[in-house]
């Protein structure tokens, strides 16, 4: 995505947490309460941008837990409003694939 970002919206996507997001811990809390063991926010192969949320080694499953926004949830969705013809796409292939 090109162009010019004001200030304010840098600071808040700076601001975004990469792990322990309110439904990350949600997840985590209930898969404790089961009785399930798991690694967080662990690599699970070598390179950028590989870090996976919950890691369930010995069974070797892998969880992502993305929030209502990268999915498009129609409940708690927001649009952008910079650059929003290229968010919109992205928003849209992510749905598409998932």
């Amino acid at each position: 995505m090109t162009g010019s970002v004001p200030a304010s919206v840098t600071s808040r996507m700076r601001s975004n947490t990469r792990r322990d997001t309110t439904p990350e811990l949600r997840l985590r809390r209930a898969l404790h309460a089961r009785g399930l063991r798991f690694r967080v926010d662990c690599r699970v192969m070598p390179g950028p941008r590989n870090r996976i949320d919950i890691v369930f080694g010995p069974s070797k499953v892998a969880v992502e837990v993305y929030g209502c926004f990268w999915h498009s949830c129609p409940l708690h969705r927001t649009s952008p409003r910079t650059n929003g013809e290229a968010w919109t796409k992205k928003l849209a292939a992510n749905v598409a694939r998932d």
